[in-house]
């Protein structure tokens, strides 16, 4: 069989033979560096270095990670005769169907079509959309109403500039964006809709979630259109969207897709801490370095997530991208608006991966789970009983196993949740229900703490410091070193 199915990088690349396809990595959404002015090509554009950071890291043009080997699979392609129809009569389909998804927004409340526009209500103000609406598809009235919502973020480092995305959030010029955005930054500019650039300042941010919000430092002089926010407990898999942004810098760009799969979750660890990426929403949508940040609409054109991550053997778009949900993203941006710690739920244990070796090397029951090393005392899982030496197994009957599925798993309920925890104590099993607490206030102390080390103490001190007071201990712990808030 011809290799005509194997996976291929950009520009047609064939896979390196013998050691196999590699396997697709997980990376946040890289931000691309600062377009430079167009010089003479040397070499093919497969052939140049994506400007996207590696998995975790917020550094644009950092070197790419490599390529993990895995076996070569072979696929059969069925390939079955179509009667093909004139295109003219393809193309009338398409402007009816696409007729008839307007006349359903229209009749549903999003839009309202006048004689000369649509309009649009946002945020309790109305929208004036100039387009024709006779003859008005889906993606040009709910691309004509998000639009202006979304803007491009570039910034300036130490270690260079970036660009990036982000959503209006109201007329106080407030904008929600990815962290790994504007990670490290020491100026940010905004380019609106109407491409002026205007000065913003960081808000705040949470690394664990990978969001921050930045303020437009003019924006009681302009005239912001906030995004309508949507409701993503609310979306299904195969409704349309539209992903909105600026990818590899080309500010308004819009992709459409679909809802491709829900509730995916994955932990991120970079040199400064960890993400928690719970209940993503998958999506086809083209997403590619530049779009974090930006925006995942429905056909309302109502914001439903903020494009984060990919999933991809190159770098840049394969059709797997995932965006946080909007519940979830606006909590946090609420929180740091009104200048308070993003809380997360919080356990109080060190936990460490058990695998087979491990299984074996401790004599343990099981040979899947997360291992409790330490127990903070006065935290939850003390009150609660959990004790050292315990391998959680499952949390409300979904099975771990692994400490980072523990992290995700617990990242994906509100402080003050009540969750049963399915633990192997020696060879029983036991039931551990557990009332989630905060992290912010452990939060606030890790930022006191690190805001210099006046204490005297050696760096490594200061390090086994952050492990007991976050119970990172030998394993995955509270906020250090993995996943903040466990």
């Amino acid at each position: 069989m011809n290799d005509e199915h194997t996976p291929q990088r950009p520009g047609g690349m064939g896979m390196n033979t013998g050691a196999g396809s590699p396997a697709p990595r997980v990376e946040v959404e890289p931000t691309p560096s600062e377009p430079q002015p167009r010089a003479e090509q040397t070499a093919p554009a497969w052939q140049q270095s994506p400007d996207g950071h590696a998995a975790g890291s917020a550094a644009a043009g950092a070197p790419n990670m490599p390529f993990v080997s895995t076996e070569t699979m072979a696929h059969t392609v069925v390939k079955t005769k179509t009667k093909k129809i004139p295109v003219f009569l393809a193309s009338l389909a398409g402007l009816a169907v696409g007729a008839v998804l307007v006349i359903a927004l229209v009749m549903s409340g999003a839009f309202r079509i006048t004689d000369t526009n649509v309009e649009a209500t946002t945020g309790g103000t109305t929208q004036t959309i100039d387009i024709d609406p006779e003859d008005t598809t889906l993606a040009e009235a709910v691309a004509a109403k998000a639009l202006p919502s979304v803007v491009s973020l570039t910034t300036e480092s130490a270690s260079g500039g970036g660009i990036g995305s982000g959503v209006i959030l109201d007329t106080d010029g407030n904008i929600l964006t990815n962290y790994h955005v504007i990670q490290g930054a020491t100026s940010v500019m905004v380019t609106l809709s109407d491409e002026s650039s205007h000065e913003a300042e960081i808000v705040g941010s949470d690394e664990s979630s990978d969001l921050a919000v930045v303020r437009l430092t003019d924006a009681a002089d302009l005239s912001l259109t906030p995004i309508e926010i949507g409701d993503s407990d609310d979306i299904t898999v195969g409704e349309w969207v539209m992903a909105i942004g600026s990818p590899f810098g080309n500010e308004q760009s819009v992709s459409t897709g679909i809802v491709s799969a829900l509730y995916r979750s994955t932990a991120m660890q970079s040199s400064t801490g960890t993400s928690i990426y719970a209940n993503m929403i998958q999506t086809d949508a083209a997403i590619n370095p530049g779009n974090s940040g930006g925006a995942l609409v429905n056909s309302e054109g109502k914001l439903i997530g903020i494009n984060s991550i990919i999933e991809s053997y190159s770098g840049s778009s394969s059709g797997v991208g995932f965006a946080i949900p909007v519940n979830y993203a606006k909590n946090i941006a609420d929180q740091i608006i009104a200048g308070e710690t993003p809380a997360h739920p919080y356990l109080g244990v060190s936990v460490s991966s058990v695998n087979a070796y491990t299984a074996r090397q401790r004599n343990l029951a099981v040979t899947e789970g997360a291992y409790i090393e330490t127990v903070n005392p006065g935290t939850p899982a003390e009150e609660a009983g959990l004790q050292q030496g315990d391998i959680v197994v499952a949390v409300n009957g979904e099975e771990v196993s692994s400490a980072d599925g523990l992290i995700i798993a617990l990242r994906e309920f509100a402080v003050g949740d009540k969750v049963k925890l399915k633990v192997v104590r020696g060879t029983d099993d036991v039931e551990v229900e557990v009332t989630l607490g905060s992290d912010a206030e452990l939060q606030s102390d890790q930022q006191d703490n690190s805001a210099g080390n006046s204490s005297g103490m050696t760096e490594e001190e200061l390090l086994e410091y952050f492990n007991r007071l976050f119970g990172g201990g030998g394993g995955y712990g509270d906020g250090y070193g993995y996943g903040q808030g466990f």
